[in-house]
């Protein structure tokens, strides 16, 4: 047998590990006939080395790389970086991830040769089948030799039972996908518009498969990656506890005696109107965390113009109830929400003062206007010298964290580029219609 005919070289960053394992979990197990090498680039110089290395054997070179809307314009730097160590005819960088989905032309633009739109797993596994070839290959953007701008349309969508959740083969492990899509639709949010507002759930039996496989490679934690949690086994806005608490008991029957399942914590959480004593003592008889609850804001005016479908008494109601039954509650919280005035910002910051009273801990975020949401072409989410310090205050006191400072570069970058990349019958009257902040004394 001869040499690979196709190089999988991965942009392999800790911040997108679960997409890349992902992919390499739908490979691991297909059949193909196309001899093929991966290989894990884990910086530049590493990953232009790879490059060097495959484009040397004669084999198609493609260059996989996912990333948020906020990493992009980092990424496209070091794209170029890479580009400039290592280059070559036979080698092609392939963007997926919802950046790319959102921003094909973006993507394009900025250097990157394809982009992949929408789920990746099976437009991955049709590159390989063709030995790289594009020709016919669906979920794909891309320039032909003239420049045009070519579209193959969103891959297919496929049960989440279809494809393991990480990569075996290679031995890639993460918490474990259990549900895509989500009927809320929150206007800030890119999991529906990425992957539609319905859930799609990975069955009790295909997430015990995995759980297995976990244990039986002395792995003792098991956590899952869910838009909202309480939400496993529910096709509507309401839970469905008799589906979790299956979900729950095989996942601890599963990992055996010494091991944890966290359900309801990083990297998922629970909406507020979903807790209640009921589910709280669910996950406590079979769990090892602590709660993300999600509220977003402190105005019952911002969360409806958000379409988030709750109100403030039920985050409040939900942080009560968690703190009595024993967690430690943390609240995402949003500020600079598009449309908030002085009124709504004095709101969240109660609320969040509240919170803190009660013993929970205020995950605090800065809005940022993300590719493919509703509120793309909104305005850049910023805080006032006044909301920053005290904002600044509870986070010396031990309730707040999060990274929202620097979440205000990056949403200014977003604005600036849905500014350049203009949407045709796009408008910001999408965007709730309020009086502007009075000023302040």
């Amino acid at each position: 047998m001869g040499g690979p005919e196709l190089v999988l070289v991965l942009r392999y960053r800790k911040a997108v590990t679960y997409g890349f394992h992902a992919l390499l979990g739908a490979l691991g197990q297909h059949e193909t006939a196309t001899r093929y090498e991966v290989r894990f680039g884990e910086d530049v110089e590493s990953t232009a080395g790879h490059i060097r290395e495959a484009a040397a054997t004669g084999a198609r070179v493609y260059v996989l790389w996912s990333f948020y809307s906020p990493d992009a314009a980092a990424l496209a730097e070091e794209l170029k970086q890479i580009r400039a160590l290592a280059d070559a005819p036979s080698v092609t960088h392939l963007a997926g991830g919802v950046h790319a989905t959102a921003e094909p032309v973006q993507t394009l633009d900025a250097g990157w040769d394809m982009a992949a739109l929408g789920e990746g797993e099976s437009t991955l596994l049709s590159l390989v089948d063709a030995k790289g070839d594009p020709t016919g290959i669906t979920g794909l953007a891309y320039r032909d030799v003239t420049g045009n701008l070519i579209r193959t349309g969103k891959a297919k969508q496929r049960p989440l039972d279809d494809f393991p959740g990480f990569a075996l083969k290679w031995d890639k492990f993460n918490a474990l996908e259990i549900t895509r899509g989500c009927v809320f639709s929150c206007r800030f949010c890119q999991t529906p518009f990425m992957f539609s507002a319905k859930f799609r759930h990975r069955s009790v039996e295909n997430v015990r498969w995995h759980v297995d496989q976990m244990r039986a490679r002395g792995l003792r934690d098991v956590r899952f990656i869910t838009p909202t949690a309480l939400s496993y086994g529910s096709q509507t806005d309401e839970p469905n506890l008799d589906a979790v608490e299956e979900l729950l008991a095989s996942c601890k029957e599963g990992i055996g005696p010494n091991g944890r399942v966290f359900f309801g914590s990083f990297p998922s959480e629970i909406r507020p109107e979903h807790v209640s004593r009921e589910a709280l003592r669910l996950v406590k008889k079979y769990c090892d965390n602590n709660i993300i609850v999600g509220a977003q804001s402190g105005s019952d005016r911002v969360l409806d113009a958000a379409k988030r479908g709750h109100g403030v008494e039920e985050v409040m109601r939900a942080a009560r109830l968690g703190i009595e039954e024993g967690f430690r509650i943390n609240v995402d919280m949003i500020f600079g929400m598009p449309g908030e005035n002085q009124a709504d910002v004095e709101d969240s910051l109660t609320l969040a003062r509240e919170l803190a009273d009660l013993g929970a801990r205020i995950h605090a975020h800065t809005f940022m206007p993300l590719p493919g949401t509703p509120w793309r072409d909104a305005p850049p989410g910023d805080v006032d010298p006044e909301t920053i310090r005290e904002v600044d205050r509870l986070s010396r006191r031990g309730a707040l964290y999060g990274h929202w400072q620097k979440q205000r570069d990056h949403a200014a970058r977003l604005a600036a580029a849905a500014e350049a990349y203009p949407r045709p019958g796009r408008s910001r009257t999408i965007l709730p219609q309020v009086p502007k902040p009075e000023t302040t004394r």
